[in-house]
């Protein structure tokens, strides 16, 4: 098995943390986590895919590993959150690249789709929404609002988010034999949401969320004109992303292969070896 290195890198003063693995001259993959996790999501992955490919995947500015500065420190968006990550692949030296992206790693993904469209060598999206059809409204209704009116009559929705209930919940639902998701993802995930001052982070995002769906025509354009190979492989349970959210990449990505399998939303906790087996089909098809 290969071996998976830890990494920090320094970009515009703050430190990132990523994993790496795979021979530097292989095609890449960068793999982009989503809330409330970090690359920690892609620890059995990432050994999978590192015998062909060259794998990245960083921790978002605010999670994991990476620094987590407070609110009145650094503006987060999801636009700056895209900035550092392009900055890191930047100095890694990375000018081409497939993207696999998850809940909050697909509007950072498609920032840099859209930025580099000629960087971008395949799209593989895990529950990763580009699309309308995708959101689920029993979920949205309270980010939507918030977003739109953040107060006291809309915040303690959201911040319910934060807590170890329904971050558990993001972790099981959907999942046809929770005993096969460890305990120690939600455990994980929660200790770092609960460091003194994250919340404000996580609430700000929240808040800046709704600005990610202006994005979803020019990623339909993106799709349309560059031809991009496009796997969306999804747990088809997930009451946070639905699958139309899956079946609508066929609309715009040439040839699209979509896969609805019978997981939730963090699909590789219970359903690793089904998605690795689409995802190195996919690449040995498309990469070469």
């Amino acid at each position: 098995m290969s071996s998976v290195h830890h990494r920090t890198a320094t970009v515009d003063g703050h430190e990132i943390f990523y994993r790496e693995a795979g021979p530097a001259d292989a095609p890449a993959i960068v793999l982009l986590h989503g809330y409330p996790t970090s690359s920690f999501m892609f620890r059995d992955l990432i050994p999978l895919l590192a015998d062909k490919y060259h794998v990245i995947a960083p921790d978002h500015l605010g999670f994991g590993l990476s620094d987590a500065p407070l609110t009145d420190e650094f503006t987060y968006t999801f636009d700056a959150l895209a900035d550092l990550t392009s900055g890191l692949l930047n100095q890694l030296g990375l000018d081409r690249y497939a993207l696999y992206v998850q809940d909050y790693g697909a509007p950072i993904g498609w920032r840099l789709a859209l930025k580099h469209p000629e960087r971008i060598s395949a799209v593989v999206t895990q529950n990763g929404n580009g699309y309308e059809d995708g959101f689920v409204e029993s979920f949205w209704t309270d980010v939507w609002a918030y977003g739109a009116n953040p107060g006291p009559d809309t915040e303690p929705a959201v911040r319910a988010a934060l807590g170890i209930e329904a971050i558990r919940w993001q972790y099981l639902h959907g999942v046809p034999d929770p005993s096969l998701v460890s305990p120690d993802t939600w455990e994980h995930d929660v200790a770092l949401v609960s460091r003194e001052g994250n919340d404000e982070v996580q609430l700000a995002l929240f808040r800046d969320y709704q600005n990610n769906r202006p994005l979803y025509p020019l990623l339909h354009e993106f799709l349309r004109t560059s031809e991009v190979p496009v796997l969306a492989v999804w747990g088809r349970n997930d009451e946070i992303f639905g699958p139309a959210g899956a079946q609508a990449f066929a609309r715009d990505a040439k040839d699209a292969e979509v896969h609805l399998i019978n997981g939730g939303h963090f699909l590789l906790e219970s359903h690793l070896d089904v998605v690795t087996g689409y995802l190195r089909g996919f690449l040995g098809r498309v990469l070469g």
